[in-house]
């Protein structure tokens, strides 16, 4: 049951930034976006990804995984669509 709920935590946390990505590329706009806070989020999720290795525990390792590929990404497009 354990695994269940730290699947689903995982996967609402990883789809978490997905709106804001698809956002970003669709309108090419950052403005309103923050580079310290998508930054924070990929450090942490980077640790985690590390930690979930660590303890061999897959649900953390593919979650985070994922997020730190999505939050690099939304950090990419904050320096590409930046005026």
């Amino acid at each position: 049951m354990a695994d269940i709920i730290g699947i689903f935590a995982g996967f609402f946390t990883t789809i978490g930034a997905l709106p804001q990505i698809i956002k970003a590329y669709r309108t090419k706009s950052v403005g309103d976006i923050s580079l310290w806070m998508f930054t924070t989020i990929l450090t942490g999720v980077i640790l985690w990804t590390v930690y979930g290795t660590i303890k061999m525990d897959w649900p953390i390792i593919i979650t985070n995984g994922i997020s730190a590929i999505l939050n690099g990404i939304m950090i990419l497009f904050y320096f590409k669509f930046s005026k």
